[in-house]
C-alpha cells in the first residue's frame, strides 16, 4: 500500500468503507472512538490490531481508559490520509466485531 497522500475525491470514495469513522474537516486524520464491555475486551482489541499495524507498518495514534480505546489515523509522513489509514481503519472494525461499533 502506498504512502501517498490522497486527494479529496480518493477520501471521499474511500470513506464509504469506514462510514462509523469522523473524519475531521482537513481530510488529514480518521477518528473513531471503540467501546467494549470491559478493559479485558478492550486490550484485547488493542493487542490484536497492534498486529496488523505492525505488518502494515503503520501505528495508530489511540488511547485506551478503561473500556474505550479512541483512535486517530492519519500518515505523518504524507501529511494526510493515505490509503494505509483506510486499511487499518477496515481491520479495526473486523477486529472489533462489527463496523457499527
Amino acid at each position: 500500500m502506498t504512502r501517498q497522500k490522497l486527494d479529496s475525491t480518493s477520501v471521499a470514495e474511500k470513506l464509504a468503507a469506514v462510514s462509523t469513522w469522523d473524519i475531521d474537516a482537513g481530510e488529514t486524520a480518521l477518528h473513531k472512538q471503540f467501546r467494549f464491555k470491559d478493559f479485558s475486551e478492550a486490550f484485547g482489541f488493542m493487542a490484536r490490531a497492534a498486529l496488523v499495524a505492525e505488518k502494515l507498518d503503520h501505528h495508530p495514534e489511540w488511547k485506551n481508559v478503561y473500556r474505550t480505546v479512541d483512535v486517530r489515523l492519519t500518515t505523518h509522513d504524507a501529511g494526510g490520509l493515505t490509503g494505509l489509514d483506510f486499511e487499518l481503519a477496515i481491520a479495526m472494525d473486523r477486529i472489533a466485531g462489527a463496523p457499527g461499533q
